[in-house]
């Protein structure tokens, strides 16, 4: 019995130091303070989430290579080359660009690479090609380097077709609306239109000529004249 009140006297001291040392840790400062993440409200956290994603992650590795498929896909058959070319590629960067494991999810390649790849059909894919590739938290994302002005120019299309603006997308039509068009635009259109129609004009004119000429273009129907043979 002595020994159980010692020990419920030397608990009774222990828990008001206890209280002490957690008043004077910096864990509990920090939350009188409002800086520990877990004391502030609901609204602050997803600020910080927002914020969190909102930046970029950072440029591991970056470089510029370029890359030989024609041996890889030498080894399959012709409906497989390709793909083959693709694996190639990705199997390439996955080395060069030390990723872990060589894990070839972890390679990303574009979608204007994949159509240059692809470009030529199945059978017949491209012998080399030049490829620009950036490393950001463990993943190799991989676009073309030189790229040909055709695929600059669809690029900047679907980029302009695929802009937000705030939280809506921005739709983008070809045709200029009427409202924009200046009046220099507007009386070209006009001259357009009249040109047009004076050629409409001169092709009936010369039809009608060529149907005069040719009574009617019913000689055109009739066969060529068989002489009769001469009579002995």
């Amino acid at each position: 019995m002595a020994e159980e009140k010692k020990t419920n006297v030397e608990k009774k001291v222990e828990e008001p130091k206890k209280l002490e040392e957690f008043k004077n840790s910096e864990e509990n400062k920090k939350i009188i303070a409002g800086d520990d993440e877990k004391s502030k409200p609901a609204v602050e956290k997803s600020k910080l989430k927002v914020e969190k994603k909102n930046v970029a992650p950072k440029v591991e590795l970056e470089r510029e290579y370029v890359v030989p498929l024609k041996k890889g896909s030498l080894n399959v058959p012709r409906y497989r080359r390709a793909k083959k070319a693709v694996k190639t590629l990705k199997e390439f960067l996955a080395r060069h660009m030390r990723v872990e494991n060589r894990d070839l999810k972890k390679v990303k390649i574009d979608t204007y690479l994949n159509n240059e790849l692809w470009f030529r059909g199945i059978k017949k894919p491209v012998s080399k090609i030049k490829v620009k590739a950036v490393k950001k938290e463990g993943i190799v994302y991989v676009e073309l380097a030189d790229v040909p002005e055709a695929v600059r120019f669809a690029k900047a299309w679907d980029e302009k077709k695929n802009a937000v603006v705030g939280d809506k997308k921005v739709k983008v039509s070809k045709d200029v609306p009427e409202a924009k068009k200046t009046e220099e635009e507007k009386v070209e259109e006009k001259e357009d239109v009249k040109a047009g129609a004076e050629l409409d004009e001169k092709v009936e004119k010369a039809m009608v000529k060529t149907q005069k000429h040719t009574a009617k273009g019913a000689h055109l129907k009739k066969s060529m004249p068989v002489r009769k043979a001469l009579k002995k």
